[in-house]
């Protein structure tokens, strides 16, 4: 495994039921779908042959709509979820071989998980709450007081240690929860749809807030959920899921300029592509005669809603340079066709 590899999945699979195996050797040897599975085996296909490497320090979105797999693939990380077939490495440790203490240990100290239900102790104050992976740890109590309330100052609740779980919103609790898992200090955070279930304006300020930590603390995270617009805004890279198999790993620029199949452009045909096309990606091979001083040049990161209000201020082509050489054009009917399709 690369040393910047931080979590590695190969060949995962995982199938519910008490003909797992056999269902596990029908699907590979036969073709079989996932009705067929249910149908011969009463064993349902949760995660099928997933592979993909997520790097230290990145932001990898799982996505996909319900019954996809993805809630049930993150849980295989921390082996919440044991696999029926594959590896799962973290930070090179193969997760399946770890003995239950070294597996005790592996969760309180390199993983840290937020779910959408955050489950904060009633009867405990919210510094508490926050502190209590530390308390279990045996961290003395001045020292992970202290710990939980500069994690509470990073998401902006450093006023509302001494409350109750009960006086909080939705979305305190969930930045408690996000403090909480922060305060164990893991390697690798993972966390379940964490926003989804608050209003639209609260979960876009969590998201904003969520960007600024990760920016700060360069944790690695995995990230589930079924909005692609937020997959978008939060993922380095983003994984797309259906029927427990990944149909396609890549950038949001990627996944939205060049969707893998049908299912994929369905998915992303209500996405804009003004903040995520790059004039890498629209230009067009560059002329012999098309380069002249008057036209403006961008560099190959330039986003695709700056090249139309570029263009909207001059009738002569754009010039796309890299390293100070052109490297293609864009003109008003390049500009068209990338927004026409997302084919």
């Amino acid at each position: 495994m690369q040393h910047d590899i931080a979590v590695e999945c190969q060949n995962v699979w995982k199938i519910f039921g008490y003909k797992e195996r056999d269902a596990l050797s029908a699907v590979r040897y036969d073709g079989l779908s996932k009705q067929e599975v249910l149908a011969r085996f009463d064993c349902v296909v949760g995660v099928a042959d997933v592979s993909f490497n997520v790097r230290q320090g990145e932001i990898f979105c799982i996505m996909g709509l319900s019954g996809s797999g993805k809630s049930t693939l993150v849980r295989h990380i921390n082996r919440l979820i044991e696999p029926t077939d594959g590896v799962i490495t973290v930070s090179g440790q193969d997760v399946n071989k770890l003995t239950p203490a070294e597996l005790r240990d592996f969760r309180a100290r390199k993983i840290g998980m937020v779910f959408q239900n955050v489950a904060l102790l009633p009867h405990r104050n919210v510094r508490d709450n926050v502190a209590i992976a530390l308390e279990l740890r045996g961290v003395g109590k001045k020292a992970r007081h202290a710990i939980a309330e500069e994690k509470l100052a990073l998401v902006q609740l450093e006023d509302w240690a001494d409350k109750w779980p009960g006086e909080l919103s939705g979305g305190m609790k969930q930045r408690v929860g996000l403090a909480r898992a922060l305060a164990a200090d893991p390697e690798i955070l993972l966390m379940d749809e964490p926003f989804s279930a608050l209003d639209p304006l609260i979960r876009h300020e969590l998201q904003k807030q969520f960007l600024h930590l990760a920016a700060v603390m360069k944790k690695t995270t995995i990230f589930i959920t079924h909005d692609l617009e937020e997959a978008i805004r939060l993922g380095t890279h983003i994984a797309i899921m259906k029927d427990g198999k990944v149909v396609q790993i890549g950038t949001a620029e990627e996944i939205v300029m060049d969707p893998k199949d049908d299912y994929v452009a369905n998915f992303v045909a209500g996405i804009s592509r003004l903040h995520l096309a790059t004039a890498g990606r629209v230009m067009e091979a560059l002329g012999e005669d098309t380069v002249s001083n008057a036209c403006p040049r961008v560099t190959t990161d330039t986003k695709l809603n700056e090249l139309i209000g570029l263009s909207c201020n001059t009738e002569h082509p754009i010039v796309v340079v890299s390293d100070n050489h052109p490297v293609g054009i864009i003109t008003k009917n390049t500009l068209l066709r990338s927004l026409q399709s997302n084919r």
